[in-house]
């Protein structure tokens, strides 16, 4: 595919995130102009601030978008893309969930339809589940390292992506040509429960780290009791209900399609971020 001719740096709002700043690194490894922005970046963008807006869009050509994660995300997403487009900014690519597209809940993708609604070329990237969800969640993370994982997933299987095969996935198709109105799920290459996954990890720290299902109605107790909101609290369970029912063991041929290669393995990224000491006491 040809590199895409227009002019002005990309735009990755939500640098700092999961994603976000996986995306910028690629970006800048291509040689790009990025414009890194967050809510605590130097060039603030804020979804609930419109004045932060304008310095954040001015002379960009595209944009990678990390909605804003609440019951507005929609709303907003609708408002930007309009101002996004109204001044020039040519493409955007929106990061969803292919969690949402499955669930059978039309509403979880609604900041999708104020996309496709925007009169920019568009592309929405749903990834499964990050591998590096083990790394950088605290709820994760901590168990892991304490030696006993507790969640309401059963042995339900999923096929964890690495936020890298995202990241480069983003950067190909904000920077070539032909991925408009470009719908791509994102996963790993094969699915694996979370007792095998947190087995995966226990060998490469060389640890013994146990998996332990648990009902929904203890997990989502223990949430509310560290301070957690019921609703958030219920809808984490309800995440961990469709992996325990298989409703996201597929696998999805979006890394393949967009980068020409197979997305990362579980075992590579486990053996990684051991040895980088990610769950060391």
């Amino acid at each position: 595919m040809e590199r895409g001719s227009g002019h002005g740096p990309l735009l990755v709002i939500g640098s700092t995130g999961k994603t976000g700043r996986h995306v910028v690194a690629r970006l800048r490894e291509l040689g790009e102009d990025v414009r890194a922005v967050a809510r605590a970046t130097p060039l603030r963008f804020d979804w609930f601030d419109e004045s932060t807006w304008e310095p954040a869009v001015s002379g960009a050509r595209a944009a990678y978008l990390v909605d804003a994660q609440n019951e507005h995300a929609a709303e907003r997403m609708r408002a930007f893309a309009r101002f996004a487009v109204e001044r020039g900014v040519e493409r955007l690519v929106l990061l969803s969930a292919r969690g949402w597209s499955d669930s059978g809940e039309p509403e979880l993708l609604a900041t999708e339809d104020a996309l496709r609604e925007s009169g920019a070329a568009w592309t929405i990237l749903r990834p499964t589940w990050f591998m590096q969800g083990f790394t950088e969640d605290a709820a994760l993370r901590g168990p892991l390292r304490s030696g006993e994982v507790r969640l309401p997933s059963g042995d339900g299987p999923e096929p964890f992506v690495d936020t890298e095969d995202i990241a480069e996935v983003a950067a190909a198709v904000l920077t070539r040509d032909g991925h408009e109105g470009g719908v791509y799920a994102l996963s790993g290459p094969r699915a694996l429960s979370m007792g095998e996954a947190v087995d995966t990890i226990a060998k490469a720290t060389g640890r013994a780290i146990r998996y332990v299902p648990v009902p929904e109605e203890e997990y989502v107790a223990g949430l509310v009791a560290r301070g957690m909101p019921p609703g958030q609290a219920a809808f984490m369970a309800k995440l961990y209900r469709w992996i325990r029912d298989g409703e996201d063991a597929h696998l999805s041929d979006g890394v393949q399609r967009v980068l020409g290669r197979p997305p990362r393995d579980f075992t590579a990224f486990a053996d990684r971020a051991a040895a980088a000491g990610a769950w060391d006491d």
